[in-house]
């Protein structure tokens, strides 16, 4: 009798035990239990810690309420200024109502992924360009509002959404690096530009004061001599300037300023101003004349060409007319 009862008092704790062991829960801090009692929820969420369920009648699903991190597939679309590109991102989200999560959406993780992809392309249709590359903040904010306003109704908050990368085709980097290029180039110019400005502005400062003192214009020529020297070039140029090239013209005596003492007078114009020859340089056939012509023309070796006496005229020949009439011996007649 007494080992029939110690049976099944034994019995009984190990069904007891069996039973608190399928009733009993653990949820972690992360999780929240939402409980179904023959499937109709039961109360609100249980929180972190040990928690009991009746085995058989309550159903518990635990929730993950951490920030999940979903990638979005890259997609492709063409913006606003018709430009095909190829764009993917991340998104941030937490899980804050639990029962709705459950309850209101079938699976909330592959919903929120769909709804991202969607609103990715919209934001790509809407979007320049250059937004996409330079304006991302903006983009980003948008982005984050289009998915938020569907999830909160699933217990699903957006933390916040990121554009990874944007894809440009080949054809369109070229074309970006070649604008690029010639905006750096265009600035260049520019820059160049305002240099000389600046520099001619400065260097007409300085000529209006090396006019007022000509010696510091022979100072910088010596200055430049020092410079150039100082590279130990076997050739050295030296800048010569106009001004002094003046000077020298303004110091040398005229031409025609000689004076009576070389026989001619100051009046009487020369050979050489008259734009004669003269008589080294007179031409061969009128030194063979004078040299022909005897005594007057050995005297008129050292005189100017044109008191040299002219050359008689050569007698010019009549011309004889042929005409084709015959003779008595048979030869044509010839008549002066």
């Amino acid at each position: 009798m007494i080992q029939e009862l110690v049976g099944a008092l034994v019995a009984a704790g190990a069904v007891g035990l069996v039973g608190l062991a399928a009733a009993a829960r653990v949820i972690k801090q992360y999780e929240r239990g939402v409980v179904f009692r023959f499937g109709r929820l039961l109360g609100s969420p249980r929180t972190p810690g040990f928690t009991v369920i009746v085995p058989g009648v309550d159903r518990m699903h635990k929730v993950n309420m951490q920030i999940v991190t979903l990638p979005i597939p890259a997609q492709e679309g063409i913006t606003r200024d018709n430009v095909t590109v190829r764009v993917d991102a991340v998104v941030y989200f937490k899980v804050v109502d639990a029962a709705n999560a459950l309850i209101q959406v079938e699976d909330y993780r592959f919903a929120v992924s769909q709804m991202a992809q969607t609103s990715l392309r919209s934001i790509i249709g809407k979007s320049d360009l250059d937004d996409l590359l330079s304006n991302r903040e903006k983009l980003n904010q948008g982005l984050e509002l289009m998915i938020d306003s569907p999830a909160i109704g699933w217990g699903v908050q957006i933390d916040r959404v990121e554009i990874k990368d944007v894809s440009l085709p080949d054809t369109m980097k070229r074309s970006m690096a070649r604008q690029a290029e010639a905006d750096r180039e265009r600035r260049a110019r520019i820059i160049n530009a305002d240099a000389e400005l600046q520099a001619s502005k400065k260097l007409a400062e300085a000529a209006g004061v090396m006019s007022e003192q000509p010696a510091a214009l022979q100072l910088r020529l010596l200055q430049t001599v020092v410079a150039v020297a100082a590279e130990k070039n076997s050739t050295l140029v030296l800048p010569f300037p106009v001004e002094l090239l003046r000077f020298l013209e303004r110091a040398a005596p005229p031409d025609g300023a000689q004076g009576p003492a070389e026989g001619r007078s100051s009046s009487a114009p020369t050979a050489e101003e008259a734009g004669a020859p003269t008589p080294s340089t007179a031409p061969k056939p009128l030194e063979e004349a004078a040299s022909s012509s005897g005594g007057g023309a050995a005297s008129a070796v050292g005189l100017p060409v044109e008191q040299l006496p002219a050359p008689e005229a050569a007698p010019v020949p009549e011309p004889t007319v042929v005409r084709p009439g015959p003779t008595s011996d048979g030869s044509p007649s010839t008549h002066p």
